[in-house]
């Protein structure tokens, strides 16, 4: 029986569940060298971390002057992604056993993400996470992007849990933010090591100030456990 009894686990997916950051930083260097912006760089990137694809290629528009439509925009850069991702994307090992070590519990699990639905199923199935993380809800499909807590709450309700007795795991402040927003308990692994001080991470109940490097999956569910009995 789960030492976990109630509580369901909803997942970031990019730059938490998988080191994805790098590709997105990629298509989206591409995709503004076609349209004339072409000093576009990793620093530039950093910002737009935890926020979703369609609101970032929105704030591209606005930044650097662009006049193609913001669905043109998002299905090139979606376009450029999963060229990436089809042969590149790779799940934290941590992170993987993590996911196994809760559904072997049977724990609840979703994926609430900024990315389209299509880059979702595309790095899930490439990681074969997929085996374990079928509840999947992305920006696009709620009316705002993180750090409203639209993606979390609509992960729970698909879920049928109880946001109180939801847990988010997140690498960013928009998504720490949206996780406190939504009533929810949230373990930060800050992906931006300093962003660890934003203001939004102070709110997680379990902050990773390492990132990935200091998350396990043993420490995630012996806090959970922890949380479990305290409630």
């Amino acid at each position: 029986m789960s030492t976990l009894n109630g509580i369901s686990v909803i997942f970031d997916l990019d730059g938490t569940l998988v080191d994805s950051e790098p590709n997105y930083y990629e298509a989206g260097r591409r995709t503004l060298a076609e349209y004339g912006v072409p000093d576009f760089t990793w620093a530039d990137h950093e910002a737009y971390v935890g926020i979703s694809t369609r609101e970032t290629v929105a704030d591209w528009r606005r930044r650097y002057g662009l006049r193609a439509p913001v669905e043109e925009l998002l299905a090139v850069k979606n376009r450029h992604y999963l060229d990436l991702a089809r042969t590149s994307a790779r799940a934290y090992p941590e992170m993987r056993s993590f996911v196994e070590l809760l559904a072997g519990e049977g724990v609840p699990m979703a994926v609430a993400s900024g990315s389209s639905p299509e880059a979702i199923d595309t790095i899930l199935a490439r990681t074969g996470l997929d085996a374990h993380l079928r509840t999947v809800v992305s920006a696009d499909e709620v009316a705002e992007g993180k750090p409203a807590p639209d993606v979390f709450l609509e992960a729970a309700r698909r879920l049928g849990a109880d946001p109180a007795r939801c847990v988010v795991l997140e690498d960013a402040a928009p998504g720490a933010a949206a996780a406190h927003a939504a009533g929810m308990r949230c373990i930060a692994i800050p992906y931006v090591a300093e962003q660890a001080d934003a203001p939004e991470f102070a709110t997680a109940g379990l902050l990773l100030r390492g990132g990935q490097e200091e998350f396990t999956a043993r420490r995630a569910h012996d806090w959970l456990v922890r949380e479990t009995r305290a409630a």
